[in-house]
């Protein structure tokens, strides 16, 4: 028990302490703000106490600080190992979910398994993505620079590809729109950063266009459409209170709830668009709620928070003395920047609102677990780089 107490220690002790506070805060002030977006549904919706979700997050919570500190004690040589066998998890989840999985809410991207009970298979694909991605930069390094190896780089290719290729397909498939944009946003930065030579950069860039064309013009002539009535709505995103009946009322309420929020807010519980205006307020609109009752004001520290946690990973990635460890904080620098990007950039009616949630605030148990779990990876590589041990 000494020596497993000392190790947690040590490895404490080599852990990056800003991203660790800040996530550790982070993840307390979701939690006090799910309680309060969550409440009116917990009990009108389900009959249920005022911290139905408040719980149901702890449990999630608690399932992802077990799996932190296995993962910060696992050394990042085994990845190579465990990263293949993740992602081919995942794929065949998402296989599951396109043959055999139920339509929610326009979208086939829930999965049940017992105990657990429903996951998100589409959220861990993404720090699986990264993962694999990581260990081909890494091993086929040399080839990847190598001007002359033609047929090499062919292979290495081909394999990018698929490992994007592939859940990016069965995500879209799935109807889950903006998860399959998140997945495209990280290949994308991971792929501009890669050890790549730029004209292989734009030969594959060009490859990619064509599957894409070819792809999207079966699905057209298959099905006579590409997007969905529903999906098609969320692109019409100017003035939304002009088209609050046919698919502008979810923002329109985002808008008056950080209106009346003002700078300063209503206070903490007082929320008046919780109730029956935005559909599902713990979600993917918490930071409406948020900001209607702590005001425009006291949200700025969020924002300064999200900042910092992006910087402090993106530093990590310029430190770490593996390969491997720079692509993979790079992508889940990206991966946790896309999300912010997309439910913020919704909400304040910038872009089309996508229903991802927002990184550390957002109900949801897949969210918080691959957040976490992503989190937990970037730490492990923050302790092989401080330790200087690791460099294969």
């Amino acid at each position: 028990m000494k020596n497993i107490i000392k190790k947690l220690k040590n490895l404490f002790h080599d852990m990056d302490k800003p991203l660790l506070y800040i996530t550790i805060i982070f993840f307390i002030f979701g939690l006090l703000a799910i309680v309060s977006a969550s409440s009116r549904e917990a009990v009108v919706r389900y009959g249920a106490t005022l911290y139905h979700y408040f719980f149901k997050q702890i449990g999630a919570l608690i399932v992802g600080f077990v799996a932190f500190l296995i993962i910060i004690n696992i050394d990042s040589r085994k990845y190579k190992f465990w990263g293949p066998l993740i992602y081919f998890v995942v794929v065949c989840a998402l296989v599951y979910l396109v043959i055999w999985g139920k339509e929610i809410n326009g979208a086939k991207n829930w999965i049940s398994i017992p105990v657990f009970g429903s996951l998100q298979p589409g959220e861990f694909a993404k720090p699986a993505m990264i993962i694999v991605l990581a260990l081909v930069f890494e091993k086929y390094y040399k080839t990847l620079r190598n001007p002359k190896d033609l047929q090499g780089k062919i292979k290495v290719f081909v394999i990018i590809l698929l490992t994007v290729l592939i859940p990016a397909i069965l995500i879209f498939l799935g109807k889950d729109l903006g998860t399959m944009m998140i997945v495209c946003f990280i290949f994308g930065i991971m792929f501009l950063a890669s050890p790549i030579l730029r004209l292989d950069k734009l030969k594959i860039m060009l490859v990619l266009l064509g599957f894409v064309s070819i792809g999207l013009l079966g699905i057209y002539a298959i099905k006579g459409y590409v997007l969905t009535p529903a999906q098609k709505a969320r692109f019409d995103f100017i003035d939304p209170c002009s088209n609050y009946e046919k698919g502008g009322y979810q923002v329109c309420n985002g808008f008056i709830a950080i209106n009346d929020g003002g700078l300063l807010g209503l206070g903490i519980g007082k929320s008046k668009q919780k109730y029956s205006y935005l559909a599902e307020p713990h979600t993917d609109s918490i930071f409406a709620i948020i900001s209607e009752e702590l005001g425009l004001l006291r949200c700025s520290i969020i924002f300064i928070m999200y900042i910092v946690v992006i910087l402090r990973i993106l530093l990590i990635s310029a430190k770490a003395n593996t390969i491997r460890g720079r692509y993979i904080c790079l992508g889940i620098a990206s991966y946790l920047f896309i999300h912010i990007f997309l439910n913020l950039g919704g909400i304040f009616g910038s872009i089309p609102l996508t229903g991802v949630p927002l990184p550390f605030l957002s109900y949801g148990g897949s969210s918080a677990l691959s957040t976490i779990l992503s989190l937990s990876i970037v730490q492990r590589i923050a302790i092989e780089t401080k330790r200087k041990k690791i460099t294969v």
